[in-house]
């Protein structure tokens, strides 16, 4: 079993070894040592979820208040899904982008996600079965969803399934009635002091507005100049999604 980190922090693939001989196969999907040593914590087990997918369904974008929050662990059992991890967590340099893994049932790959992340996942084939550890229970008064396909985060989500026949998104009336990420109030910052102090500046320097609420100003942060900036957030990096779903 492997562990690669992905494009956002606190994000995670894991590579299994499968076993395969006449009889079938046989893996070792979890292992609570491999996690800590990967990822320097502990997975405080809490609850264990199953979701049964048809083809085009899409689940997502779900994030749960912080603190507790709420990591997982994903993989999918049986058919495919592309699984997406988005960086919701206000300040941080790569908030607004996204990254992606295929799951499936010939790979066995799993993803780790961090507390203050975004999951979604779009099912490519009818049956798709995921299974999620959770290191919390699920908490409705905390749990909240952002528009999956909300034009800001411009998450590239296959348009055609595991055998190549075209997806019809199938969403959840809460999921597609999610709010956009710019008028999501879970993700905009606290307000600032009413009384705070004067700072000299240049008089000839600007700040620009925070994308998520313009009261407030944004630093520049020293992230890598790219050619296109992300549209919920300039300074954050515009990650692409790893599109593996091409290989279906």
């Amino acid at each position: 079993m492997s562990w690669e980190p992905l494009a956002i922090e606190g994000a995670y693939r894991v590579t299994q070894r499968v076993f395969g001989d006449s009889r079938g196969s046989f893996l070792e999907w979890f292992r609570a040592a491999d996690l800590e040593a990967a990822t320097g914590r502990a997975l405080d087990l809490r609850q264990a979820n199953l979701s049964v997918s048809a083809a085009g369904v899409l689940r997502g974008v779900h994030f749960a208040d912080v603190p507790p929050g709420q990591a997982k662990y994903v993989t999918c059992v049986s058919g495919a899904v592309l699984d997406v991890v988005v960086d919701l967590r206000v300040g941080s340099p790569t908030f607004g982008a996204w990254d992606s893994v295929l799951l499936d049932d010939e790979s066995r790959e799993a993803v780790f996600i961090s507390e203050g992340l975004g999951h979604a996942f779009l099912s490519l084939q009818d049956g798709s079965v995921v299974t999620y550890l959770c290191s919390a229970p699920y908490a409705p008064a905390g749990e909240h969803g952002i528009d999956p396909l909300d034009p800001t985060l411009a998450i590239a989500w296959p348009t055609v399934g595991r055998d190549g026949s075209p997806l019809s998104l199938l969403l959840s009336d809460k999921d597609r009635d999610a709010p956009l990420a710019r008028r999501c109030a879970r993700l905009r910052p606290a307000p600032a002091p009413r009384r705070r102090p004067v700072l000299h500046r240049h008089p000839l320097a600007t700040t620009p507005p925070h994308p998520l609420d313009p009261t407030l100003s944004t630093p520049t942060l020293s992230a890598p100049t790219l050619s296109t900036p992300h549209a919920l957030d300039p300074h954050a990096r515009p990650l692409r999604g790893s599109l593996e779903a091409k290989r279906t």
